[in-house]
């Protein structure tokens, strides 16, 4: 979902972790207090089921000694790392995912001299609310069972170092993962370069079937950490522009749909440094349509290989559609 990464000096890549710890945190603290924005219900969630998939790199020089000699007097076991994750989510006071890793890793800095800093970064587990009879011939959400959901999830993460005593944010990251969205119809393709080595057909009017990851920094890292909700940009609402953005747009490609996309959410949180995409083409292929009524097709699974778009943008993008 995410790749690995590595602080690269002169010298060498030097670092080591765990990664797959899941931790879930039952009556965590509520994430209330959000900004609305037009394109998205969500205005926060009560956290009573709080899951992550937490991932943990941690360097150090004092390290090396272990690489170059076998000597394991400065190395923490990485199942102790796991077991420091999960005890430190029970001590958690704060909302979001991004608020837990940068806790926890400034707790593995204060704990260990020999880590110099970590990269925390994680998957949310997704968990949907069940409807259950509220006992007056309607249904209401149980706020005890739930259903594990293979839905998109948001992903947070937070490269910290040691300065002078004092832990210091040195990069952050949040983002919103696995989105797949489907549009039927009013998406095109056409005007694309045309020689000796194509054979797609233009399309005025195709099924549109992206996979879609979206990342953002903030102009001040500490904002992700959600101590003030008004600032903080909840995965979920980002997704809510992209599929509201995508049902607005009659777009002519992929690349279009993520700038369009990437406007709006500048637009709705200038708070924000950047926003950063990977789109996937998975567009299914027509089997049946000429014989059909109106729009309606048969479609069939696309075969591989499959198409991707990475794309950054930022303030000076918003401001050059305004001129």
């Amino acid at each position: 979902m995410t790749d690995d990464n590595s602080r690269e000096t002169d010298e060498r890549t030097m670092n080591y972790g765990k990664k797959h710890v899941n931790v879930y945190r039952t009556y965590a603290t509520p994430l209330t207090g959000l900004r609305e924005i037009p394109e998205s219900e969500f205005t926060g969630k009560p956290n009573t089921l709080l899951g992550m998939e937490v991932r943990t790199q941690v360097e150090g020089e004092k390290f090396l000694p272990s690489f170059r000699d076998g000597d394991n007097s400065n190395v923490v076991a990485t199942d102790s790392m796991k077991n420091f994750i999960l005890h430190h989510a029970g001590d958690y006071d704060g909302a979001t995912v991004e608020g837990f890793l940068h806790y926890v890793g400034s707790e593995f800095l204060d704990t260990y001299d020999q880590m110099e800093a970590v990269r925390m970064s994680a998957d949310e587990l997704q968990f949907d609310e069940r409807p259950v009879p509220d006992g007056e011939g309607g249904f209401e959400p149980s706020d005890v069972v739930f259903r594990v959901s293979d839905n998109e999830s948001a992903f947070g993460e937070y490269y910290l170092k040691r300065e002078d005593g004092d832990v210091v944010i040195e990069d952050q990251r949040s983002g919103v993962t696995d989105i797949e969205l489907v549009k039927v119809k009013d998406n095109s393709f056409v005007g694309y370069v045309q020689d000796e080595y194509t054979t797609l057909p233009e399309r005025e009017n195709r099924t549109l079937y992206i996979g879609l990851d979206i990342f953002w920094t903030y102009d001040d890292p500490e904002t992700a950490l959600g101590d003030d909700p008004e600032e903080y940009v909840p995965a979920e609402q980002v997704r809510d522009i992209a599929q509201v953005v995508f049902h607005e747009q009659d777009v002519n490609s992929i690349q279009d749909l993520v700038y369009q996309i990437g406007l709006r959410v500048l637009e709705r949180f200038p708070q924000l440094a950047e926003v950063n995409f990977e789109s996937r083409n998975q567009t299914w292929l027509g089997v049946r349509k000429d014989d059909l009524e109106g729009d309606a097709k048969v479609l069939r699974e696309p075969p591989r290989p499959t198409g991707f778009q990475r794309f950054s943008m930022d303030h000076s993008d918003l401001e050059g559609e305004a001129e």
